[in-house]
């Protein structure tokens, strides 16, 4: 794999950089009109249906952030051809559904949870072994909620840590078994590794969840040319049912703007006033959009304009200028469209008239931290009213929120920029301890909210 340039830093290991505290002061209006990564989800699965693929699979708007280049190396050492043409776009040359091969050094996926369970998926129906790792705040999460449905399809596990996790070595199955696997919570990353291992499997593979979630799995393994087939179930649930075994086609793919990142100057512009931005080229998939959804019913003055497709998504311009927001009641089963946005519209909570309650937030305790609790820890620090009752998040708004610090991000990119945007609106400002694992999804988002006139330090 060529390698990166000083656009795309180079993964950070396993945590032991030192600590780059950050302050983010009251601003003025924040204005202007932006583009901000591509998609981290998307990112990710490109390179890796790419790495399966038969013929060069080009890809431009790829997110170049720590998590998707280990994701890019990680498809190199198993055999792939992997090469950086220029900013955001690249170019992978595939082995095929049957040609992966063991890598000589154990895969370090640094912090990223999607790229390493994604990548267990894929080994599984190979006749490979491979050696997963990661930082120190990768290597505390769970893993059995992939090596489990991979284990039921024949994948053996030679070697774990306690309790499963990182590091690990799996030796893959060229006989793998076709499953039918209901997700215990709805995640697309147990969902993904599991329909990954079906390519290898002969005969259909079924995932069922309750719960959909983002589906970018299923949409780019029709556009690679898959026989999979997506139908109702339940109330909120999708069966998935995929054809093991097909042969896949380099396809080009346009990675479009992350919603997820794009949340976070999009609550900046929200909560600070006289602020009007735009940002441009957002994916709308109807599984991704929960965070535009509650804060359209927070009262939040966001346009949608230019909606189109690009690239097998629904992408559209975002307009949004500071508004005056409204308490609200977020259901459970929009979670796993919003799962990532929870800790920044808890933000957008703290200036709003009245009570937000956020219910259903289980999962946000297995993400790179406790978000759950470093969000609560945060709100505490900042002195904004909260309480967390269950899995649920409540936060009692206030027109004049002090904020202050520091506060403790551990190890994790979006609580650092969650309450970075919280500085920008507060009396005091907000300073958190760590904002060098903002590098692992949105590596320009100090320049770009600098750019829009955010006083950040």
């Amino acid at each position: 794999m060529s390698a990166p340039s000083a656009s795309a830093p180079a993964p950070s290991g396993h945590g032991t950089l030192p600590a780059t505290p950050a302050t983010a002061r009251r601003s003025p209006p924040l204005s202007g009109r932006v583009r901000v990564p591509g998609d981290k989800s998307v990112s990710h699965r490109a390179l890796i249906f790419g790495l399966f693929a038969q013929g060069k699979t080009r890809i431009t708007g790829l997110l170049e952030g720590e998590d998707v280049l280990n994701t890019a190396k990680a498809c190199a050492a198993l055999g792939a051809r992997v090469t950086r043409l220029g900013e955001g776009e690249w170019e992978v040359e595939g082995v095929g559904a049957r040609g992966l091969s063991s890598p000589a050094a154990p895969l370090d996926f640094g912090n990223s949870g999607t790229g390493v369970r994604l990548m267990m998926g894929a080994v599984a129906g190979q006749n490979v072994t491979a050696t997963f790792d990661g930082d120190a705040s990768l290597r505390r999460r769970p893993m059995k909620r992939v090596l489990d449905p991979l284990a039921a399809m024949g994948v053996a596990l030679a070697a774990a840590s306690e309790g499963g996790r990182l590091p690990l070595t799996l030796k893959g199955s060229a006989t793998l078994k076709p499953t039918v696997y209901e997700t215990p919570v709805p995640s697309a990353q147990v969902k993904s590794a599991v329909l990954l291992a079906g390519l290898g499997a002969a005969g259909e593979t079924v995932v069922i969840e309750r719960e959909a979630t983002r589906d970018h799995t299923e949409r780019m393994l029709a556009h690679f040319g898959a026989d999979v087939r997506v139908e109702p179930h339940g109330t909120h649930g999708r069966r998935i049912t995929l054809k093991g075994r097909p042969s896949l086609i380099a396809a080009p793919v346009d990675v479009p703007a992350d919603p997820s990142s794009a949340a976070f100057p999009l609550v900046a512009a929200l909560i600070v006033p006289g602020s009007d931005v735009t940002l441009t080229d957002v994916m709308m998939n109807p599984l991704r959009i929960g965070l535009v959804t509650t804060l359209l019913e927070m009262g939040a003055d966001i346009a949608v304009v230019a909606e189109r497709t690009e690239g097998g998504e629904r992408v559209a311009d975002l307009r949004v200028r500071h508004s005056r927001l409204k308490g609200v009641e977020v259901p459970p089963e929009r979670a796993p469209a919003m799962i990532d946005e929870y800790p920044v519209l808890a933000v957008a909570a703290a200036f709003a008239e009245g009570v937000t309650r956020m219910r259903g937030l289980s999962e946000l305790r297995v993400k790179e931290s406790d978000r759950l609790a470093a969000v609560a820890a945060g709100l505490a620090a900042c002195g904004i009213a909260h309480e967390v009752k269950g899995d649920d998040l409540i936060v009692t708004g206030s027109a004049g929120v002090r904020g202050g610090g520091p506060v403790e991000t551990h190890m994790d990119h979006r609580i650092a920029m969650s309450f970075l945007v919280l500085g920008l609106a507060s009396e005091q400002g907000v300073s958190v301890d760590d904002v060098a694992f903002i590098a692992t999804s949105f590596p320009t988002f100090m320049p770009m909210m600098r750019g829009l006139g955010a006083v950040i330090n």
